[in-house]
């Protein structure tokens, strides 16, 4: 599979946040202020892949069609198990973020609904990177290729 680095990496980042988020809310004395750390990295790292997705999907939409629900919904652009395998990591990073938040809200524990941007993140960084899109048919970038000079 196209992509299997960044399946991998939401896979095991989904794996490191549930078994951190349980704990956490276990131990909410010992672990709550790492379990935010750990919550805000992720943040970060799915914040970046985001960024680097849509600066991606930017450079493709010179001479393809890409749309936001394509690049971050992986909407018509992505085999139909890809798409399933990133939907349900999010999936499980988002329940298990509400879930933890729920049982202990106003604590560090709350620090977890910021993890499932790690999901979004690769999902839309697997779309801009090996996503199929259709060519565009408005002819801007053709119209914009015969303006220039000669070299």
């Amino acid at each position: 599979m196209h992509g299997s680095d960044l399946y991998r990496i939401n896979l095991y980042g989904t794996i490191a946040f549930t078994v951190a988020a349980v704990t956490a809310a276990i131990f909410p004395d010992a672990l709550g202020i790492p379990f935010a750390v750990v919550s805000c990295i992720l943040f970060g790292a799915g914040t970046i892949a985001f960024l680097w997705a849509y600066g991606k999907a930017i450079e493709r939409s010179r001479e393809q069609d890409v749309s936001v629900l394509m690049i971050y919904g992986m909407g018509g652009v992505a085999p139909k198990d890809v798409r399933r395998k990133f939907h349900l990591l999010t999936f499980a990073q988002s329940v298990v973020a509400i879930a933890t938040a729920s049982i202990r809200p106003f604590s560090p524990q709350a620090f977890g609904i910021l993890a499932p941007m790690l999901g979004i993140g690769l999902a839309g960084l697997w779309a801009a990177r090996y996503g199929s899109f259709a060519e565009r048919t408005d002819g801007r970038y053709k119209a914009r290729e015969m303006k220039r000079p000669a070299k």
